[in-house]
């Protein structure tokens, strides 16, 4: 028994490295459709979001999985079989950097604190992306793909696309991994609401990043409107809008992105999706965090009178002495004389 149930446990592990492996290769081939530098470098990989998702909701395990669709993924397009196997490498130690970060300052997958959305912005995103951009964007400069001029502008593309993925990727996916059912006694209103500010927030961001004077933080309030009405989901979700639109524009030099070179477009495009992200994130956190606080307030609230109850009706059982007027417990014998 004890042998066919670690055989079945080897073989569910191998099953989620292969389910890992799948995902990191398909969000990859859909990442790369908006490739800038070489074929390969994209402003918005979704894959480092997954995969880091896989990590805080899987365990470390599963880091064979990473690996394997980043080589399968890079193996197509890089210059030489060891520069893939580098790529492939940066691609895998980024996001468990990032883990190993997260996991160090307590990081909850629930993101229900200002603390945890803080961390994953600067400890998750902004700061373990930066080992896969600066190994990935080194190994293509000493294979000779890269120009010496072409490096810093690959590096904050390479940079951006990382950290953008966990920002916008990540966080949908700890959402949908919650086990939530459909919210009860929900008044249609609501879903009326939540499908207003879906089309309102794409609408506005296309009309931003098409005009030719910069418009880009008009979809700020939309974001405010996500975080205040519907938390950490809506905020998810319409960030995803957001970033995906911006990116799109950014890659085709549209709107705002145009007339500017690749490292400023990128600077640009990494300054607003941050915002974005960040605003999204912490208010979604912080109303969160509010709303938790309540409910232990009213908890606390409770309680209070549920034990004021309880003494009251303590006191109300409990045996009271007679006050009749003129009426003395009776004397006791040896002191009252009588023998």
């Amino acid at each position: 028994m004890e042998h066919n149930g670690g055989l079945r446990g080897w073989a569910m592990s191998g099953l989620r490295v292969l389910a890992v492996a799948g995902a990191y290769f398909a969000a990859a081939k859909l990442g790369l459709q908006q490739e800038l530098v070489r074929g390969q470098v994209t402003p918005l990989w979704p894959p480092t979001g997954i995969a880091l998702a896989c990590l805080l909701l899987m365990g470390v395990r599963i880091w064979p999985g990473i690996t394997l669709g980043a080589f399968l993924v890079n193996v197509t397009i890089g210059p030489t079989i060891l520069a893939v196997a580098a790529i492939s490498v940066s691609n895998t130690l980024a996001p468990l950097c990032s883990y190993l970060l997260l996991t160090s300052v307590g990081f909850r997958r629930t993101m229900n604190r200002l603390r945890d959305a803080l961390a994953l912005v600067f400890l998750g995103a902004l700061t373990g992306m930066l080992v896969s951009a600066t190994l990935g964007s080194g190994v293509l400069f000493l294979s000779g793909v890269l120009e010496p001029g072409e490096f810093w502008g690959t590096w904050s593309v390479w940079w951006t696309g990382d950290a953008m993925g966990v920002l916008v990727i990540t966080p949908l996916l700890l959402v949908a991994a919650r086990p939530i059912g459909l919210p009860q006694g929900v008044h249609p209103a609501r879903y009326v609401e939540a499908a207003a500010l879906l089309v309102s927030t794409l609408v506005v961001t296309l009309v931003a990043t098409m005009s030719p004077v910069n418009l880009l933080y008009l979809v700020f309030p939309f974001l405010i409107w996500a975080a205040l009405r519907f938390r950490l989901p809506g905020a998810a979700v319409c960030a995803l809008i957001v970033t995906t639109v911006a990116i799109v524009s950014a890659a085709h030099g549209s709107g705002p992105f145009a007339r500017h070179d690749l490292l400023l477009n990128m600077v640009s495009l990494q300054v607003f999706n941050g915002s974005a992200a960040l605003t999204a994130l912490l208010l979604a956190a912080i109303i969160a965090e509010r709303n938790q606080a309540h409910r232990n307030i009213e908890q606390i609230c409770a309680r209070l009178i549920e034990m004021a109850v309880r003494l009251e009706r303590g006191q109300a059982a409990a045996p009271r002495p007679s006050t009749r007027p003129g009426r003395q417990p009776p004397a006791n014998r040896a002191d009252s004389g009588s023998y």
